[in-house]
């Protein structure tokens, strides 16, 4: 009589082996690379209309192939559990297990910004910008507060650009350049003449205004060169980030193999970003180059940028090595390096007019990334950059940074930075 309440049972049939489990995707790199590249993350969002981004329909599933993060190494023996490490060779990863949820495409509202978003994010900029350049802005500012349009005035002036670092050369045509406006003007007011200064500069500083070209030439490899501490691997890190947001696929290479964790900064920067990273731990850095431009090619980058050691331009043998790397990434790809950027203290004064020419002359620059201008009194050196001062070539100025922050480094644009500079 307790059959009516028996539950009927039907047995079930295993699924087919091609439905349980997931082929692992083809990683493999040229056989003659030394390094390991990690597989690729989730694909790169289209540079315009709808982003859409993949996440797990179920939050307790276990780490699968698609879910790792994509940082490389070769020889790390104790991977932390933040930065997963991951094997090249396909053979030996893990299938996907049979209970693993599916993925489903989700759309990313954060892609939409709206006009008054971008507004509020320019005027943040502007505001970090204006701040980091105070120094400079309050000796400069403070000069047209209830003053008369005099000779004083333009000797004060004088005076205060040189000593913000801008040089003799560049002092002489910015202040030549103001008389001749404010004569023209009849300018007699002194806030006229804060506003004629700043267009002034803005006009002088247009030469290093160059926006940063993504998308004629793939993969597009950079090499990033400067002296110790100046910021070269962070600034990868944040330039990773601000190509990321414009659709690019980034390869980072940890060519920096001298340096006391180098590449476990690059690495921890990879993980930030969830970009790859061709590393290799005290090997050749001109090999480290040559093998992630061949990586970049083979996994379908936008970007591959090559990070390296500090060296002073005294260090001779050093900016040897640095002509060697640039000869072997040539070698990679004939029409590479596509971009050698020089990073630069701001705080460095005039000595960077010194590195711009050594390095310049070893490797050839083609734009400079300045850094820590935030709080720095010598915020006129870009002004001796334009003036050609000392024999400089007035090279590109791609992206300046005021702030740890991942998004404090940003575009120069020279309106801006001369409206910050002059307060």
């Amino acid at each position: 009589m307790f059959r009516f309440f028996k539950k009927k049972t039907t047995p079930v049939e295993p699924l087919p082996e091609a439905q349980t489990t997931t082929p692992a995707p083809d990683l493999s790199i040229s056989q003659n690379t030394s390094t390991e590249v990690s597989p690729d993350a989730a694909q790169s969002p289209p540079v315009q209309g709808r982003r859409f981004m993949l996440s797990q329909a179920l939050s307790g599933a276990p780490l699968g192939r698609q879910t790792g993060l994509p940082i490389v190494s070769a020889d790390i023996a104790q991977p932390s559990a933040a930065v997963p490490i991951v094997s090249v060779d396909a053979a030996q990863q893990p299938e996907a297990p049979a209970h693993a949820p599916a993925l489903e495409l989700v759309e990313d509202q954060s892609a939409e910004q709206t006009e008054e978003q971008i507004a509020e994010q320019k005027t943040s900029w502007l505001a970090k910008l204006k701040g980091g350049l105070a120094k400079t802005g309050q000796s400069l500012g403070s000069l047209f507060v209830g003053v008369r349009v005099d000779e004083d005035l333009f000797e004060e002036l004088e005076t205060a650009l040189i000593m913000a670092d801008a040089g003799v050369e560049a002092t002489e045509q910015l202040m030549s350049a103001l008389r001749a406006r404010v004569k023209r003007d009849r300018i007699e007011d002194a806030d006229a003449v804060r506003q004629a200064l700043k267009d002034v500069l803005a006009d002088h500083l247009k030469i290093l205004e160059k926006p940063f070209d993504v998308g004629h030439v793939k993969p597009l490899v950079v090499m990033i060169t400067g002296v110790n501490g100046a910021g070269k691997t962070t600034s990868i890190g944040k330039l990773a980030n601000a190509l990321q947001q414009r659709g690019a696929k980034v390869l980072l290479a940890a060519g920096d193999t001298f340096r006391a964790a180098a590449r476990e900064q690059l690495v921890e920067w990879g993980n930030r970003n969830n970009v790859s990273v061709v590393a290799q731990d005290g090997g050749d850095p001109a090999a480290v180059a040559f093998d992630s431009v061949h990586a970049g090619r083979a996994r379908g980058m936008d970007i591959v940028m090559i990070d390296t050691a500090g060296r002073l331009p005294t260090q001779l043998h050093l900016m040897d090595e640095l002509k060697k790397i640039r000869r072997v990434i040539a070698k990679a790809d004939p029409t590479a390096p596509h971009e050698v950027l020089l990073v630069v203290d701001g705080n460095s004064g005039q000595n960077v007019l010194s590195q711009i020419r050594s390095f310049d002359a070893a490797v050839g620059l083609t734009g400079l990334i300045v850094t820590k201008l935030d709080g720095t009194a010598k915020g006129g050196t870009l002004a001796a950059v334009a003036a050609g001062s000392q024999g400089t070539r007035p090279v590109p100025v791609y992206w300046i940074g005021v702030g740890e922050k991942m998004e404090d480094l940003q575009p120069f644009v020279a309106a801006d930075f001369a409206a910050a500079l002059v307060g």
